[in-house]
C-alpha cells in the first residue's frame, strides 16, 4: 500500500539515507511523531508479523515515537489488514506494520498506514523523510508519549472478519490452514473454526525464524499434501503478514489469485456487489480477462504491485481487483488486501452457488504462460529498442490476438522478464525461447 523502509540483516536502507539499524529505526518512530504531533496529542498503533527482528523494530520505533510525544497502541502479531482495520477502529492518527510479507525472516521492512487504513499521503510520508535529515530531539518529561499493549486486537480483528460474512455458517467444511508460522498463526484457525468449520492447522508454530520457510501462499506443496492426507474439502494458505492467499481444492489443485479474484469478482456481480470492473495487472493471467469478458465485466491491468492496483481501482471507483500472488482487494469488505477476509469471500461464493472449488476454478480456462528471466548487463530501454520491438511485433502476430507478450525490466534484478501467453504451452514456450534469445543479444 504504502512506500516501505526495507532492510536486509540491518546492511540496507531503502529511503537513500542510512543502513536499517536500530538507530535509525528510532530515528524514523521519531520522524513519524514529529509529523503526526503537529495535529495535536496523536496515537499511533504499531503490530508485526512473527519474525525475530519485530522484537528489536517494535521498540526502537516505540521508543521514537514516545521521544516525539506520541503515545503508541501495541497490538503485537496481528496480519497487516487487521492493522489497517484496527487503526481506524480506534481512530488513531496512524498504524505502523512491521513485516516483510513474504520475505524470508532475515528481511524486515516498515509499512505505514493513514487513520483510514489506506496510503499515506505522499505529502506526509515526504514530511517523515523530510525529519529523517534532522538530528533527534526529545520532548519534555511531561510530554512524553505513553505506550500501552492493546491485549483484546486479536479478538476485535477476528469478529470482524466473521461480520464480513455475516451468513456464513461453515458447519460441515473440513479445511487445511497454512499460516506461514506467520501473523495470521492464531487469528486465521479461530476465524474459521469459530464459523463451523473442521479446521486443520499447519505452518502455525513461529519461532521467529520458520516464517514463510516451506510453507505458505508461496510453497503451497505442503498444503496440498496434507488436503489429500486429511481427505480435506479445501485448503488454504496465506503469506507472512496475511495480506497474501492461495487456496488448493479437494484433488489437490493449486487455486492461484487470479482464479480466486474471479470467483469472488463473478460472484460479486451476480449479487449486484461489483459496482464496476476488476483490475488485474500486466502479470494476470489472459483466461481471468477473457472469463470476465465474457461476463460482462470489464477488466484493466494496472503496472505489477498491489499500489498500483489499489491506484487505479480509486481512479475508477471500483472495488475488486488483484494479482496471480493471491493478493486480493475486496474493498467493500476492508481497505486493503486481506488474506482471511478474501478467503472468506471465496467460501461465501462456493455456499451461494452450491458449486465446489473445483468446479468453480474449471469456469475459467487459464492460457499457458512461458516466463524467461533474460540477464541485464547494460541498461537500455528495451522498450524502446527497434530489435527488440520488432520481434514482439513477429511475435504478437504469430499469436493472432489469442495470446500475449510482455517485457518487464525487473525493479530489484538486473533481469528482464520474457512473458509470453497463449493456447498452446508448446508454442508458448517456443516463442518465449526466441524472443528471450534476441532480447540477450540486444542486451549483450
Amino acid at each position: 500500500m504504502s512506500r516501505k523502509y526495507f532492510g536486509t540483516d540491518g546492511v540496507r536502507g531503502r529511503v537513500g539515507v542510512a543502513p536499517i539499524t536500530p538507530q535509525f529505526i528510532m530515528h524514523l518512530g521519531w520522524a513519524a511523531g514529529k509529523v503526526f504531533a503537529q495535529q495535536g496529542k496523536s496515537r499511533i498503533l504499531i503490530g508485526k508479523d512473527t519474525r525475530i527482528s519485530g522484537y528489536m523494530f517494535e521498540s526502537a520505533l516505540e521508543a521514537g515515537l514516545s521521544a516525539a510525544g506520541v503515545d503508541v497502541g501495541l497490538l503485537g502479531p496481528i496480519p497487516t489488514p487487521g492493522i489497517a482495520y484496527l487503526t481506524r477502529t480506534f481512530r488513531a492518527q496512524a498504524g505502523i506494520v512491521i513485516s516483510a510479507s513474504h520475505n524470508p525472516y532475515y528481511d524486515n521492512g516498515i509499512k505505514f498506514f493513514s487513520g483510514d487504513g489506506t496510503k499515506l499521503p505522499d505529502e506526509t510520508e515526504l514530511q517523515i523523510e523530510s525529519y529523517l535529515d534532522l538530528p533527534m530531539d526529545c520532548v519534555e518529561s511531561d510530554r512524553l508519549g505513553k505506550a500501552v499493549r492493546i491485549n483484546d486486537a486479536a479478538g476485535r480483528y477476528i469478529e470482524f472478519c466473521k461480520g464480513t460474512v455475516n451468513s456464513l455458517n461453515l458447519r460441515g467444511l473440513r479445511v487445511v490452514l497454512d499460516c506461514s508460522h506467520g501473523a495470521t498463526y492464531q487469528i486465521a484457525p479461530a476465524v474459521f473454526s469459530e464459523l463451523g468449520a473442521t479446521v486443520i492447522t499447519i505452518g502455525n508454530q513461529p519461532n521467529g525464524m520458520n516464517i514463510n520457510d516451506g510453507v505458505g501462499s508461496t510453497s503451497p506443496e505442503g498444503l496440498r499434501a496434507k488436503v489429500l492426507e486429511e481427505k480435506a474439502d479445501l485448503g488454504i494458505a496465506f503469506d507472512g503478514d496475511g495480506d497474501r492467499v492461495m487456496m488448493v481444492d479437494h484433488l489437490g489443485e493449486l487455486v492461484d489469485g487470479d482464479q480466486l479474484l474471479f470467483i469472488v469478482a463473478t460472484h460479486a456481480q451476480e449479487q449486484g456487489r461489483l459496482k464496476g470492473g476488476v483490475v488485474g495487472t500486466q502479470m494476470s493471467n489472459l483466461g481471468l480477462e477473457l472469463a470476465l469478458k465474457e461476463q460482462g465485466v470489464e477488466f484493466l491491468r494496472a503496472k505489477v504491485g498491489d499500489r498500483y492496483v489499489m491506484q487505479m481501482l480509486a481512479e475508477n471507483g471500483w472495488r475488486y481487483g488483484g494479482e496471480s500472488s493471491g493478493h486480493l482487494l475486496c474493498l467493500d469488505s476492508n481497505s486493503t488486501g486481506d488474506g482471511i477476509v478474501s478467503a472468506l469471500q471465496v467460501l461465501l461464493a462456493l455456499r451461494d452457488t452450491g458449486v465446489g472449488l473445483h468446479e468453480w476454478q474449471k469456469r475459467m480456462s487459464k492460457m499457458p504462460q512461458t516466463m524467461i528471466n533474460v540477464h541485464r548487463s547494460r541498461n537500455i530501454d528495451v522498450m524502446s529498442d527497434a530489435t527488440i520491438q520488432a520481434a514482439i511485433a513477429a511475435t504478437e502476430k504469430k499469436l493472432a490476438n489469442r495470446g500475449r507478450v510482455l517485457l518487464r525490466p525487473s525493479g530489484t534484478e538486473p533481469l528482464v522478464r520474457v512473458m509470453v501467453e497463449g493456447e498452446d504451452p508448446v508454442v508458448t514456450q517456443l516463442l518465449a525461447q526466441e524472443l528471450a534469445e534476441v532480447v540477450e543479444r540486444a542486451l549483450a
